[in-house]
């Protein structure tokens, strides 16, 4: 009952899909959003990024001390969407590739006078009953490239909609302020923090296999085999959860502690904070992991356990059925000269050893808890 609290408790709180900001709009056919940075404030309207750029340039030129900056939107964009936006911005030919493909692993990287990054995003797939196929994990991925004066989020798959991250970024102008490194910072804190809450949703997974194992009929027939099945799944759900959150390790130190261009140094420490984050997260998976190997090996030895009782049980009847077998197997040899054949009470007596003894042998087993 608890574990379905819970769940329903995740299910109300757990982050909307972004309504406000639809995947396709007017703006260009991968284009969310487009919007203007004025010292934090948003500006008024969307425009094209040719307009907001252009603006942003010219309030910084009129006053150089400004932050302004534009930052685009794009959702799954294809090669020839982001080309305009490639050289409208200057990229890299190197940032184009990475930006229009999804990537194995998370990485940061510098191009010229831009920095890449690559998050792995990662959403808890509800489900009533854990099963050996179900799907524990989701991933999706989203591509931040900061420049002087833009910032370009690209976001692939189902989850990880940035339309409720920027809302909260333009309630704290004095953050926005601090130019589209705050923006990078706000993206990676977003995509630690999903790994957080989804590493708290797997718990509930690995507690009900935990309590499946080790329930009384855990280890038997087909439901024994069911249990190592859900172990299994859930081993390789988190393994695609690990090769989302470790590769960022690194980077996110190295942004956290070593000096940027593109990074603000008032930015700095917050990439320290979303680093220890980040470090909790791979503890939580990486104990899992470990919690999930020990529950196998139990559940293994309760299987062994299981077979061993049953062969117990097997030899021991099998032993009870050897008395009257024997019995009968040498009065089966029909000799002419065996004792009391011709005893008029040969076959009760015969009848009455046969279940004593396999009275006292099965006592005994019983004793010694083989029955």
């Amino acid at each position: 009952m608890i574990r379905n609290l819970r769940r329903a408790v995740r299910r109300a709180y757990r982050r909307t899909v972004d309504l406000s900001h639809p995947a396709r709009s007017p703006l260009g056919s991968a284009v969310v959003n487009c919007v203007g940075y004025a010292d934090g404030v948003r500006q008024t309207g969307s425009c094209p990024a040719e307009e907001a750029l252009r603006r942003v340039r010219k309030e910084n030129s009129a006053a150089p001390g400004s932050n302004s900056f534009v930052w685009i939107g794009l959702h799954e964009p294809t090669h020839e969407e982001f080309a305009s936006l490639a050289e409208l911005f200057g990229l890299h030919p190197l940032t184009v590739e990475d930006a229009v493909h999804e990537h194995p692993r998370p990485k940061v990287v510098p191009y010229d006078d831009t920095l890449l990054a690559v998050f792995k995003t990662v959403g808890y797939a509800e489900h009533d009953q854990l099963t050996a196929t179900s799907q524990v994990v989701e991933t999706g991925e989203i591509t931040v490239i900061t420049g002087r004066d833009f910032v370009i989020t690209i976001r692939y798959g189902r989850h990880g909609s940035l339309g409720p991250l920027r809302e909260a970024l333009e309630t704290v102008p004095e953050q926005l302020a601090k130019g589209p490194s705050s923006v990078l910072h706000a993206v990676a804190d977003f995509v630690v923090d999903g790994y957080l809450a989804v590493a708290d949703a797997v718990q509930d997974d690995i507690d009900a296999v935990e309590l499946a194992v080790f329930s009384e009929h855990a280890g038997r027939g087909e439901a024994g085999r069911s249990e190592a099945g859900r172990i299994y799944q859930l081993k390789r759900e988190l393994l695609e959860f690990k090769r989302a959150l470790s590769p960022l390790n690194r980077p996110l130190e190295a942004l956290a502690t070593q000096p940027a261009s593109l990074i603000a140094p008032d930015i700095r420490p917050y990439f320290r904070d979303v680093s220890d984050h980040l470090a909790r997260a791979g503890e939580q998976i990486n104990g899992y992991d470990s919690l999930l190997d020990s529950i196998l090996q139990a559940h293994l030895a309760q299987m062994t356990v299981a077979q061993n009782e049953d062969m117990r049980k097997i030899t021991a009847w099998a032993a009870i059925v050897a008395v009257p077998t024997m019995v009968c197997g040498v009065y089966g040899m029909n000799f002419e000269h065996m004792p009391e054949l011709r005893w008029t009470y040969s076959y009760p007596v015969v009848l009455c050893v046969i279940v004593v003894a396999c009275l006292v042998i099965h006592r005994g087993f019983r004793r010694n808890g083989w029955l």
